[in-house]
């Protein structure tokens, strides 16, 4: 019943910034809480940053550099990514949970941030 759709990534150098986005679309009551997840070659996925009404949550390797953020009315969520390392080079992936009779998780597709050193 949702779909993600991810924006934004591309090719910057160490030290850049890029800022991520992700629409939900779709039939939905609401979404309780949207995030952005990551996965490098080889490694399994992790989490980058989540938002709900209750606040934000991330992961260590991003505090002080990345800062999540929610447009309600549009239902979408962003990202911004500062200070950018050659490590943060990954898939990037939006994540929903939605209610609509009952809460789902729903994942975009991803999007493609590269890192060069």
């Amino acid at each position: 019943q949702v779909q993600l759709v991810e924006s934004g990534g591309g090719l910057v150098q160490a030290g850049g910034s890029l800022r991520l986005s992700c629409a939900a679309s779709g039939r939905f009551f609401s979404i309780n809480t949207m995030g952005w997840y990551r996965q490098a070659p080889g490694l399994q996925r992790e989490l980058v940053a989540t938002i709900t009404s209750g606040g934000t949550n991330y992961a260590d390797f991003v505090k002080g550099r990345f800062t999540i953020s929610r447009d309600n009315a549009k239902n979408t969520v962003y990202v911004q990514m500062n200070s950018l390392k050659p490590e943060d080079t990954a898939v990037y992936y939006c994540y929903a949970r939605a209610s609509y009779y009952g809460g789902h998780d729903y994942w975009g597709q991803g999007t493609q941030v590269t890192v060069s050193s």
